[in-house]
This record gives structure tokens, sequence and C-alpha cells, in this order.
């Protein structure tokens, strides 16, 4: 009988025990991490909010074409690549560096990419992840600017990158940026003539956004946009809009686009972007991405 009454009382203390542990799988599960808002590390040019695994390395190959306007002369631009070869490595799970070279410019840089805040399931709706990047541009020779220093080649960014997944293949973000250039390139009168002083500030800001929509298991596509905010109003250049789609293949993310930018690297394709959509002024370009 005593045994009996000593079972009776441990069933409510089972059951409080019961709804605890199920409250905490309703709390782990409310405070999930959403995964997979992108599949690359860039959406196009833009800098997408994901970062490479820790102790994951990439090396990516990116072609950039010249304008398809050109028809056969240049067999629609091929015959005139810009190539970009860079390396990734995830530091840790929160943190990922790069480093790149460039044909345009002949730039190298050198960035960090960083998460501040994860998008959880029933908790914060959003991603955010911070971008730092350096630029050399090499291709300015002492012979054609006999004052030049270093610091003259160099140009920086600073960007938020907040993105949110609505559902499993939609995903949207917004990347506020300030960049500098130490170097401003001429800004011409209608007539050819360098307008001095120069009326493009050294300090930029634009405001990039862009998207990814999975249509199969393996395909996405992909669209960014970056519009420059204080661009003086006589400047040539042009805000960046890129449209590509991406394809899932095992270790491998291709990524196949069309775009008015040939710069890859950020303070090339912010500021100095010249192609036009409306005069075909459109290059194609792919990325082929490869994770070790």
């Amino acid at each position: 009988m005593r045994k009996l009454f000593w079972l009776l009382g441990l069933f409510p203390l089972s059951g409080i025990a019961q709804d605890d542990l199920l409250s905490e799988i309703d709390t782990v599960k409310a405070n999930m991490r959403v995964e997979s808002a992108f599949k690359s590390l860039k959406i196009v040019n833009l800098e997408s909010t994901k970062l490479a695994a820790k102790k994951d390395f990439y090396f990516i190959v990116a072609h950039r074409f010249d304008y398809l306007k050109n028809g056969f002369d240049d067999f629609f631009g091929l015959d005139n690549a810009n190539t970009q070869l860079k390396f990734v490595y995830g530091l840790s799970d929160w943190l990922t560096l790069h480093v790149a070279r460039s044909g345009f410019q002949e730039t190298y840089d050198i960035a960090a990419k960083y998460r501040l805040m994860s998008q959880q399931q029933d908790g914060f709706p959003f991603t955010i992840v911070g971008f730092n990047s350096l630029a050399i541009n090499t291709e300015m020779k002492k012979d054609n600017y006999p004052g030049m220093s270093f610091d003259n080649r160099l140009s920086y960014v600073t960007q938020l990158l907040v993105s949110r997944k609505f559902t499993d293949e939609f995903t949207l973000e917004l990347a506020p940026t300030y960049f500098h250039e130490n170097t401003v390139r001429d800004v011409f009168d209608g007539n050819g003539n360098v307008i001095l002083p120069n009326p493009q500030d050294n300090s930029q800001f634009a405001i990039g956004m862009g998207g990814r929509y999975k249509i199969t298991k393996r395909w996405s596509v992909n669209m960014d946009y970056a519009a420059h905010l204080n661009r003086a109003s006589e400047s040539i250049y042009r805000n960046p809009l890129s449209i590509g789609v991406d394809l899932e293949t095992g270790g491998h993310v291709f990524q196949m686009h069309f775009t008015n930018s040939r710069a890859m690297h950020e303070t090339g394709f912010l500021g100095q972007t010249s192609g036009r959509w409306d005069k075909g002024e459109i290059c194609f370009g792919f990325n082929l991405v490869r994770v070790f």
C-alpha cells in the first residue's frame, strides 16, 4: 500500500517534468537560426549575408566580359574579359576573410565579413552582417601621376548587410553603404573638358538592395541594384543593376549573370559603373565557386 501511494505521488511530478521538457523544446525551436538565406557569398555584385563556415576555404574565379552591343567585333564582349581571382577563408563561423585580385584597374582588395545578428525562427526577424574592404589600385602609374603617393591608390568600403528569408524560396537584402575613394575619377563637361575642382566627393554613400528566389532544388534567380546617393550631377557613371542565376552542383556554385558593371570589387561597381542598360551596354559574366 505504501508503494502505491508513492507511485500515485510521482504522477503529478512526472507530468510537471514532462511539461517543463516540452517547454524547453519549444524554446529551442523558437530560437533556431534560419539557414540558407543565400547559397553564395554574393548575390551578384553585392555581398550576401552568407558567411563561410569555420575552416572552409573558397576559391572563386570570376569573369566579366565587355558590352554585348559590340556584336561580332569582339564576339559580344567575350574577347575582352576582366578576371577576378578570390580566396576566401572562414576564420570562424561568424568571421570570413578574403583577398582578391581583379583585372579592372589591376586592383587588389582585402575584406572582412562578420555576423552581428542571426534571423531566428519565431525570434529576431533579420540577419545582420558587417562588411569592410580595402582596395588598392595598382593601375595608376607614377609616370602619369608624378606627385602620387601610396595613399592615392586606396579606397575603403563599409557596409551593413540586412537580410530576411521570408519563405524557403524568397530572400531580400538591404545594404546601406559608405565608401571613400582617396582619388576620384575626373568629371567631364558636355564638351569633354575636365571640370575643376572635381565636383565628386571622395566620401560617397549608396543603398544596395537585392534578392534571391529559388525556383528548383538547385536553381535560383538573383538580382541586385545599388543607388548612389551623392553622385555629382555631371558624372558619367551609373547605378549598377545585375540579374542572374545560381546553379548548385555539389561542392560548386556556378553563377551566371548580366550587368552594366565591368568591375567586381566594391568601389569599382559602386562608383565607376558606366554601362547603360537602355543602350545595350550590358556585360555577361560568371563566377565559379569551389569550396574545400
